[in-house]
């Protein structure tokens, strides 16, 4: 779904019920559209865009706003619990001594609160709650109602943001800067930015799920050798070697999701506009639940799951990269087959192993598959207002699958960091979805 088209044709849409409204006096109450919670996710992904956000970090903000409209519902519907007990050291929530005359509407107040206080943009999402706000009339609501509505969700929220505040993520500021190692065959950064390491520290916060972040270390990489001989040289010259036809190069580019990636124009270096991994699996998961009709709670329930599910699994990823610490192919190729190689993504900036795109797409899928099924046929509209068009797909896993070997067409990782991130996001997935499950049943009896 391209997002700005929805949006202009909602607030088109919006202005003329709003109008038809002030002519007959209120109307009645109308179910709040499950659709909604994607018009914030949507719009958390276009600030990510713009503040130029890291994956590890765009997940996390993804989580804690989507447990905030989780609690929301959670605190008023008993087929919903809450995630206490589920996630690590999350207190039971206080539900607000004043009820809210719409849970829903509360839950996307939740939701939108928490996203602006942890994003740097987040007083963008100010027109956003104002277009909400003004659906609420449409829906019937008055504006006593909204503003209690609102209320209601600002006590939840601010007890989410407490509870973010303590996953040590502001401590890593506190840590000492990252120095690349200079040791043969470790990561440096690569052109054209240079750009410094992302989130070296970022095994240090809380999981959501997992016990730890390397609860499920992975086997070490293939170890590094300029032995021509050698099965590392054989995996670099897989990456330099492979002569990709134009689906291939589509595939690449369509999964390229590089907040950092930059086009040199004339004398000037130009940012390209990208979303994350993480932001392309919400976007997914927004088309899913859209074309699957789920219901309002259903909808915030998968989002928050899969949400939960790329937090944990960029935690187990990065606890990965920078304990092997393996060097690029772009870096390792120029160094030692061929000086004027150039990849045809640009390398990310943050060590090789394992391959982030192929660990949380992986986990996405598992969890996706879950609740959708095996064999579930969509068409990924997520990257076209990034004119990348769209591509189709038989079911979560093809996609995944196709996101993962995306990273060898780009030239961006070696194949063991592809295949072992695929275990990876299995493992966490899996994870996620047992320990939910675990809970679920704790939670009825």
């Amino acid at each position: 779904m391209n997002s700005l088209k929805t949006y202009i044709t909602f607030v088109f849409v919006l202005t003329g019920l709003l109008a038809l409204n002030s002519c007959q006096g209120p109307l009645p109450k109308q179910e709040i559209p499950a659709k909604s919670i994607a018009w914030i996710t949507e719009k958390m992904t276009e600030l990510m865009v713009h503040d130029i956000t890291n994956p590890p970090l765009a997940a996390r903000f993804y989580g804690y706003a989507c447990l905030s409209g989780y609690e929301t519902i959670a605190s008023k519907n008993k087929d919903y619990p809450s995630f206490a007990g589920l996630l690590n050291e999350l207190p039971l929530i206080t539900i607000p001594e004043k009820e809210s005359p719409s849970i829903k509407i509360s839950a996307l107040f939740a939701m939108l609160q928490t996203a602006a206080a942890m994003q740097p943009s987040g007083s963008e999402l100010e027109s956003l709650k104002q277009s909400i706000s003004d659906s609420c009339t449409v829906w019937g609501y008055s504006k006593e109602e909204i503003s209690a509505a609102e209320k209601y969700a600002t006590e939840i929220s601010e007890q989410i943001l407490n509870y973010a505040q303590k996953d040590k993520y502001r401590d890593i500021s506190n840590y000492p800067r990252y120095q690349p190692s200079e040791g043969e065959g470790n990561w440096y950064p690569t052109p054209p930015g240079y750009f410094a390491p992302v989130e070296p520290y970022f095994n240090t916060i809380r999981p959501f799920t997992l016990k730890a972040a390397d609860q499920f270390k992975p086997l070490p990489p293939v170890p590094f050798s300029t032995d021509p001989n050698s099965e590392f040289y054989a995996l670099m010259q897989e990456v330099y070697s492979l002569e990709m036809n134009q689906v291939q190069r589509e595939i690449a580019g369509f999964w390229d999701c590089n907040p950092f990636a930059l086009e040199e124009t004339g004398h000037l270096m130009v940012g390209i506009k990208q979303i994350s991994p993480g932001g392309h699996w919400m976007g997914i998961t927004a088309i899913a639940c859209q074309q699957s009709n789920l219901d309002f709670y259903e909808t915030l329930k998968i989002n928050s799951l899969v949400a939960i599910g790329l937090m944990d699994g960029f935690i187990s990823c990065w606890d990965e990269k920078y304990r092997s610490d393996r060097i690029r192919p772009e870096t390792a190729i120029r160094k030692y087959i061929d000086p004027n190689y150039r990849p045809m993504l640009q390398t990310p900036p943050f060590p090789e192993y394992l391959s982030g795109h192929s660990t949380i797409s992986t986990t996405s899928a598992v969890i996706l598959t879950h609740f959708f099924g095996e064999n579930y046929k969509y068409t990924d509209t997520v990257e076209e207002q990034y004119g990348l068009g769209s591509r189709s797909y038989t079911s979560f896993m093809h996609a995944s699958e196709e996101a993962s070997i995306s990273r060898l067409y780009g030239g961006i990782h070696y194949m063991d960091a592809i295949t072992r991130g695929q275990d990876q996001g299995k493992e966490v997935g899996n994870w996620v979805i047992s320990s939910y499950e675990k809970h679920i049943e704790n939670s009825n009896n």
